[in-house]
């Protein structure tokens, strides 16, 4: 099995990163696989599909470098840098065009475990990566990014919570298929027998995405290393989670019903897109229930999450409303890919708009079945 030595000083200064590059990929390598994890990814591949299978056909030389850099086993260094701290995609793209050529034909021979196609033994490799993940942010994963950010944000809230209740183990167990705490500074990333390698004084990042079979490690040797992971939110079918009629009765169907929702962080507009809601009424819902103790709110990012408090949990418990939860992350990711958000039409100024008036604070490789080994 593949392992890191992690010591004290590296966890110390482990981190969660949001990185629109790395949802870019993730994106990137859905379409590739073309296997949806559930129907909202579905909804998204049969939305966008058919324009990027019209882009590779009409650029063999790329089509060939994608399969040849999302390895069974390896993706290409190149295709993923490790992921920094408020990185922009712009930003995180250049770097991979600025790739040497010499360099990205390398990791293409190391992702094949062969030779190198003589159709890519070209220069502009990096370039024609670059072109297509631009390609993909643009048309697939921009025109939604705020959602996902929020379905991201909101991802990392619930693990730093867990952080809190059972220490760093407990989150690195849960980050993916295949990772897990071993004991003794050792993080296993993967089942392959590769070598350990000694993270000690460097950073280790942990980084969201919303597609549900993409994961990958990348490092920056000696510097920086980095987890992709699956995001474990919390956005359910508004029927996951019916209301109680008890405790209906006490706080009124609707509140009960966001009471209910806020078993694990949610933004205001993700309340508004699961209920339906008004955003005026989903921010009345949430002072009483702030107010009365049974919702807390934390930040995280541009965004300001709601979740139960102790209190919360033990009214909702107490009037039988806690409902089987499906794969967490599965949800959120429908959620960020398979729904529309219901937000005003001014957007984000129109949440801060309303935040004067209501406690709305939303911020103005692998095979498709299976986790990603190696680097990918």
């Amino acid at each position: 099995m593949g392992w890191w030595q992690i010591n004290a000083d590296t966890l110390a200064r482990s981190r969660f990163v949001v990185s629109p590059l790395a949802e870019t990929f993730a994106c990137l390598k859905l379409l590739h696989a073309g296997v949806a994890a559930h129907p909202g990814e579905r909804a998204w591949l049969d939305a966008r599909l058919p324009a990027y299978l019209r882009r590779l056909a009409d650029d063999p030389v790329t089509a060939l470098l994608v399969r040849s850099g999302l390895g069974r086993e390896w993706i290409a260094d190149f295709l993923t840098p490790t992921p920094s701290e408020g990185e922009t995609f712009e930003e995180g793209v250049a770097r991979v065009r600025t790739t040497r050529p010499e360099e990205a034909r390398a990791d293409l021979a190391v992702s094949l475990r062969g030779v190198l196609p003589a159709a890519l033994d070209r220069d502009d490799l990096p370039e024609r990566a670059a072109a297509l993940l631009e390609h993909v942010w643009t048309e697939a994963v921009r025109p939604d990014w705020e959602r996902r950010r929020r379905v991201l944000e909101a991802d990392v809230v619930a693990r730093i919570a867990q952080v809190s209740r059972g220490g760093w183990a407990a989150v690195l167990d849960a980050l993916r298929p295949g990772t897990r705490w071993l004991g003794d500074s050792r993080l296993q990333i993967n089942l392959n027998p590769y070598p350990p390698r000694d993270l000690s004084g460097a950073e280790l990042v942990l980084v969201p995405i919303t597609p549900q079979r993409q994961g990958w490690v990348a490092w920056e040797e000696p510097e920086r290393y980095a987890v992709v992971y699956p995001c474990a939110g919390a956005l359910a079918d508004d029927g996951a989670r019916a209301v109680p009629a008890a405790l209906g009765a006490l706080l009124g169907t609707a509140r009960a019903g966001v009471l209910v929702l806020l078993g694990s962080p949610m933004s205001t507009s993700q309340l508004v897109g699961v209920t339906g809601q008004a955003l005026g009424s989903v921010g009345r819902h949430l002072r009483v229930l702030l107010d009365a103790g049974l919702v807390e709110r934390r930040r995280a990012g541009r965004s300001v999450l709601y979740s139960r408090t102790a209190a919360g949990e033990v009214l909702v418990e107490a009037a039988g409303g806690v409902a089987p939860v499906e794969a967490a992350g599965r949800a959120a990711a429908e959620a960020a890919v398979g729904r529309a958000p219901v937000e005003a039409a001014a957007g984000e100024a129109t949440l801060e708009a309303t935040a004067a008036r209501a406690p709305v604070e939303d911020g103005a490789g692998e095979a498709a079945e299976g986790p990603v080994i190696g680097r990918g």
